[in-house]
């Protein structure tokens, strides 16, 4: 059991506008993309403090190849008799429902929990959710890098089963109740965001319906056998694509340099996790006038990452061509003030 010295430290009444409950959660999936498959969800519920009230925890079958078993070690043949998430998605609801989900990357999380309930024809119970990186960089925690297991160790929690649902969203719980009690304490404002249902999901009646698992338990060297599917997995379609952006109209002014505002037509990279959905930020990056770059070259302006210390191909790259690195804060400030492409 942790010591709680937050509220030791402090007499300060508890903030009035805090929500009443939270549901911390985990998914494990069969990948990153938008057409992977939940195959594990956890959620741990909190009351107003941070405290558990009860948890839960059930397997899904994902109707498809399993994915990285070697990460999560949840194979076919274990999965083949979990319930579809169609069947358990009024008690996931019932675990969500009037609470703030909170998930360590949770953007990750939200995304594929209601990419799931598009599938179903329903709608998660989730209005807002909260990212524990978020809150960590709110509070200001000396922590090398921003996975689970750094949060974790700040804080004493020791992990048991990394990437298992149940024993993740544990850690994320004890983890999660000193930083909510460390910023009632200090009346730092919880960096809440809203969640909007997905409503794209449209299976057309001549396409194939979604294969079930294949025998193969694993990747092809190329990723996923296509056999009719996307790479994903999931017949050509069943997803709306992504959306493509129309060409910038301003020229390339060359890299950002410290201390000056962004120029019109600066070409910008993102890698690692965001607090705000990446979507949302590179949509508000086009309409400031930067080019959204989605691979990381001499051209490249700017390359924006909470995690400058990671190995991402990107992170290397930049080190590699002496790329300016910002955090998504500073790019966030930049934003507000973005000088025109004709300005010198």
């Amino acid at each position: 059991m942790l010591e709680d010295l937050t509220t030791a430290a402090s007499p300060a009444p508890w903030p009035a506008a805090y929500p009443q409950g939270y549901a911390v959660v985990d998914v494990e999936t069969t990948g990153l993309a938008r057409d992977d498959r939940i195959i594990s969800a956890a959620v741990y519920r909190l009351d107003a403090r941070g405290e558990v009230e009860d948890h839960w925890y059930t397997m899904v079958n994902p109707e498809r190849d399993p994915g990285p078993v070697w990460i999560h070690g949840l194979t076919t043949e274990v999965l083949e008799g979990a319930p579809l998430f169609q069947d358990i998605a009024e008690e996931f609801s019932d675990r969500l429902a009037d609470r703030v989900l909170v998930a360590h990357n949770a953007v990750f999380d939200w995304s594929m929990i209601a990419r799931e309930y598009a599938r179903a024809e329903r709608e998660a119970p989730v209005r807002q959710r909260l990212c524990t990186i978020a809150l960590s960089k709110e509070l200001g925690l000396p922590l090398p890098n921003h996975k689970l297991e750094s949060l974790a160790a700040h804080f004493g929690v020791v992990q048991q089963r990394a990437h298992h649902a149940l024993d993740d969203a544990r850690v994320l719980a004890e983890a999660f109740r000193p930083s909510l009690r460390a910023a009632a304490r200090d009346g730092i404002r919880l960096p809440l965001l809203e969640c909007r249902p997905l409503k794209e999901w449209s299976e057309s009646p001549a396409a194939p319906r979604i294969g079930r698992q294949s025998g193969s338990g694993g990747y092809s060297s190329g990723g996923y056998s296509s056999g009719g599917y996307s790479s994903g997995g999931y017949p050509s379609g069943s997803w709306r694509p992504s959306r493509k952006r129309p060409a910038c109209p301003y020229p390339n002014p060359g890299r950002y340099e410290a201390d000056k505002p962004l120029k019109q037509g600066m070409r910008v990279a993102f890698s690692g996790d965001t607090s705000v959905d990446r979507e949302l930020l590179e949509d508000r990056a086009v309409e400031a006038g930067l080019h959204v770059a989605t691979s990381l070259s001499r051209l490249t302006s700017l390359l924006v990452t909470n995690d400058p210390d990671s190995s991402t191909s990107k992170v290397v790259k930049a080190k590699q061509f002496g790329t300016p690195v910002i955090d998504e804060a500073a790019f966030g400030q930049l934003l507000r003030d973005v000088a025109p492409a004709s300005q010198k």
